[in-house]
């Protein structure tokens, strides 16, 4: 058994599909479209074989202040601590918002994080 992948709504799926590929060195796939829900949607793969599905519903409501359970972020590692420290600086130059600057966690592991485009939680390690 594996993970195939993860899905997470989006506001714009173009800006999201550009995010991931910019960033993490995602492909995209075709984008689809079911004009009977206006659900759009599309895969960003990476190397491992791993991908996310992004998927733009219409009119969609987000209630940010409400804590459900649910998605708490993705991960991506980059390889060293020298790679967190230069992708959390690139994205936060870029705009992206700041969740956690690169440290050791309780784990022991080297990582930061920041926010996607709509606010998902992205972590970065090494």
């Amino acid at each position: 058994m594996k993970l195939t992948h993860v899905a997470i709504y989006v506001g714009d799926l173009e800006r999201s599909a550009e995010f991931f590929e910019k960033y993490f060195n995602g492909k995209r796939g075709e984008s689809h479209f079911n004009s009977a829900t206006g659900i759009s949607s599309l895969f960003i793969s990476f190397s491992d074989n791993c991908s996310i599905e992004l998927t733009s519903l219409p009119q969609r409501i987000r209630h940010s202040t409400i804590l459900t359970y649910g998605y708490m972020h993705i991960a991506f590692s980059v390889g060293s601590r020298t790679d967190v420290d230069k992708l959390i600086l690139r994205l936060t130059h870029d705009g992206y918002g700041l969740n956690t600057y690169p440290r050791i966690n309780s784990a022991g592991n080297y990582e930061g994080s920041i926010f996607d485009p709509d606010g998902n939680l992205i972590e970065i390690t090494e």
